[in-house]
């Protein structure tokens, strides 16, 4: 299964853990929350809250997070 990250356009922190998954070569589904109301209900579900980006990994969910709580959370994740 993929991570799905869900993200709002415009938001800066979106953009960074994007390109950070794209250097590290991880691939994901991407859910723009702002054009897809079942993806923000979704998102809403697993994290209990609306801000972006959060990431769904197999059921382990880190959200309204930058890059630097994104690194540790994928060194847990082994990747």
């Amino acid at each position: 299964m993929s991570p799905i990250l869900y993200i709002k356009p415009g938001c800066p922190w979106c953009v960074e853990v994007e390109n950070h998954l794209r250097r590290e070569g991880i691939r994901y589904e991407r859910v723009d929350v702002s054009r897809d109301r079942d993806g923000m209900k979704a998102m809403l579900e697993i994290s209990g809250q609306t801000k972006a980006p959060t990431l769904d990994w197999d059921g382990k969910v880190l959200a309204d997070f930058g890059v630097d709580e994104l690194i540790p959370f994928l060194r847990k994740l082994g990747r």
